[in-house]
Order: structure tokens, then C-alpha cells, then sequence
């Protein structure tokens, strides 16, 4: 399959353009679709500028005439679709992108994916959904599974869990090998500095105040965006049709764990010139609506059947990504130009 292209989509993203990384990197062709709205840039595909085993194509998931142009001119073997609306509180001031890009935009993906393979042998072809934990909502003691019901709190989740059916139903009803993949919170290089780590990580260096949400007793299951495109490339590889496959670590930590860790490596790493500690900067501001306490995966099933382990653990992880930002600078001088009035000060809170 390596000597026809996968087509992924939202590959200027964060975890689209490390996915797009990591599967060159395996020896596979990509074209990367992608509208560049505001998380997307082609700063996070530049090391692949003149690479003839990549190509770039500007457009929206949306645009049913693109997508079946590429198609049938490209001749990829897959669809890798991470094009998204991700970010919850943009989701409860403005719904509507979210529902343009994370329903219609996947079911205009899903029609022309089922004519483009409706007279070839399905068996050679995979539409790899590439979801969120967040569609199930809350979790209490236990860990989400494949088969917890769906209870998303937010816009961006309920968005996503409608993309997650249409997936479901796309198999079911037209037998398009579809498959879905959801995922628990990454970190990494290229994350818009809107979430959680990079977030916090340009305003410590730059002596702002440090918003933590409600008490920051939120926990997440933090999964490093490498150990992420190394379950879906398992996925892709060797995944079953129909199947859905939560990826995780199994690694949930309060929020304010993760501040508390970012800060020290900071202390220690990057001392502020006062000497004082940059958790000094922390301050607790207003919990949003529909915060979900608790976020975490039971990856067992794609463990066990697939084989797939993580390799990066939370504290190592974080440590990594902080230093990837220190030494790239220039890439958020590059995003926070670009959209700091508009995006960045805007936000309130993360996680």
C-alpha cells in the first residue's frame, strides 16, 4: 500500500502535521489537505516543502468538488481525516464552524470517499476517523470504552460525536471501510498555543498570568501526540473495519498537576529573572460551562489486538515538548502575530 499516497486531512494541524511527519518518516506518501483556519499552518509542514513525498493542497474537507478531484487524480489508498474544530470554548461562543466542519464537512468526506471506492475492491482501502474521548461525556471511576455510551457536554463533542456516527453508519449501510479511532488529550510540538501546555508555556515566558480553571482538579489522560501517530498508523495498518479503538496512556492528572510540573521544568530549565517561580503567576479564574471533570481511555482493546504500546511517559513528555518550545520560538512569535488580538486573549482558562 506504501506506493499509493494517503490522503490526510487537516494536516497543517497539530496532530495532523505530526501525523503527516510520522508517516514519511515510515516511508509512505502524503497529500495534506487542509483550509489553514486558524491552527493550521504550513510553518508545520515546512521540513517537507520540496519533499517529493509530500504535497500540499489548500481547501475545505467541505468542498465536495476538491475532494473528489483529489481522489480520483491522487489515487490515495486511505483517508487519515483529522480536519476539525477542536477547541471547546470556541465551540460555546460560536457552534456554527463547528457543526459546518465537524458534520458537514466529514459527510461531504464520507459520499465521495464511498463513490470514489464504489467500483473498486474495498478490501484495499480505509477512511481512518480520527475522533476525541470527549464524545463520551464525563468519566467517573471507570475508564471510557469502545462500547460507553455517548454523552458529549459541549458543542465541539456533540459535533464530534455526530461525525462518529455518520462514520458507524457510513459501514454500516454502504459498507464503506470506515474506522474510528478516539483519542485522550495530546501534547507535543505544533499545538496552537490556545490548550493547555503551550498555552501556559508562552504566557510564563512572557510574565502573564497563569489562568487555571475553577480549582484545576480536572483530570486528563495526557498522551504524547508521537506515541498518538504510532497508534494510528497501527490503526491504518492493521485495524478492522467497523471498529472504533480508543487510544490512551492510561496516564490522568489533575490540570493543576500539569501546571505544577510545567512550572518547575520552567524553574529549572528557564529561571524568571526575578528568581521567583512561575507557578507564582497561577490564577484561578471562573470554570466554564459544561466542564467534564474527568477524561480517561481504556486502550486495552487496541493493546490487545493490535498490539500497540505507548512509549512516552506523562513527566519525560512534558519536559520534551517544553524544550521544543523554548527552542522554536520563532514558530510561536509566527502563530501569536498572526492571531494573538483576535485568539490568544480571548481565553480565559484551558483544560
Amino acid at each position: 500500500m506504501n506506493e499509493r499516497p494517503i490522503l490526510v486531512t487537516g494536516g497543517a494541524g497539530f496532530i495532523g502535521s505530526n501525523f503527516v511527519h510520522h508517516m514519511i518518516s515510515n516511508g509512505y506518501s502524503v497529500i495534506t489537505l487542509d483550509a489553514l483556519t486558524y491552527a493550521g499552518s504550513t510553518e508545520n509542514l515546512r521540513a517537507h516543502t520540496d519533499n517529493p513525498q509530500h504535497e500540499f493542497v489548500e481547501g475545505s474537507i467541505a468542498d465536495g468538488t476538491l475532494v473528489k478531484n483529489l481522489l480520483i487524480s491522487r489515487e490515495p489508498w486511505a483517508i487519515v481525516n483529522f480536519a476539525a474544530e477542536t477547541h471547546v470554548d470556541r465551540s460555546i461562543d460560536g457552534p456554527a464552524a463547528f457543526i459546518e466542519s465537524n458534520i458537514v464537512g466529514v459527510f461531504v468526506l464520507l459520499e465521495a470517499f464511498q463513490h470514489y471506492v464504489a467500483m473498486r475492491d474495498k478490501t484495499d482501502y480505509r477512511f481512518l476517523h480520527v475522533s476525541t474521548d470527549e464524545v463520551y461525556g464525563s468519566a467517573g471511576n471507570e475508564a471510557f470504552h469502545e462500547t460507553s455510551p455517548y454523552a458529549p457536554s459541549s458543542p465541539y463533542a456533540a459535533s464530534k460525536a455526530a461525525a462518529d456516527h455518520l462514520s458507524r453508519a457510513w459501514y454500516k449501510t454502504y459498507g464503506l471501510p470506515t474506522i474510528i479511532t478516539n483519542c485522550s488529550n495530546n501534547y507535543g510540538p505544533y499545538q496552537f498555543p490556545e490548550k493547555l501546555i503551550p498555552l501556559m508555556t508562552v504566557k510564563a515566558l512572557h510574565e502573564e498570568a497563569l489562568p487555571v480553571y475553577g480549582n484545576g482538579k480536572q483530570r486528563r489522560d495526557w498522551l504524547h501526540v508521537s506515541d498518538h501517530c504510532s497508534a494510528l498508523q497501527t490503526v491504518l495498518e492493521s485495524g478492522q473495519p467497523g471498529e472504533t479503538y480508543n487510544v490512551g496512556c492510561g496516564q490522568d492528572v489533575e490540570n493543576l498537576y500539569v501546571v505544577q510540573c510545567l512550572c518547575a521544568t520552567l524553574d529549572r530549565i528557564r529561571p524568571r529573572a526575578n528568581g521567583n517561580s512561575y507557578f507564582d503567576l497561577v490564577q484561578y479564574v471562573d470554570d466554564r460551562p459544561g466542564h467534564d471533570l474527568r477524561y480517561a481511555v481504556d486502550a486495552s482493546k487496541l493493546r490487545s489486538e493490535l498490539g500497540w504500546q505507548p512509549k512516552i511517559d506523562f513527566e519525560t513528555g512534558l519536559e520534551s515538548t517544553i524544550v521544543w518550545y523554548l527552542e522554536n520560538e520563532d514558530w510561536i512569535r509566527a502563530v501569536r502575530a498572526d492571531y494573538e488580538g483576535e485568539r490568544l486573549g480571548k481565553f480565559s482558562g484551558v483544560g
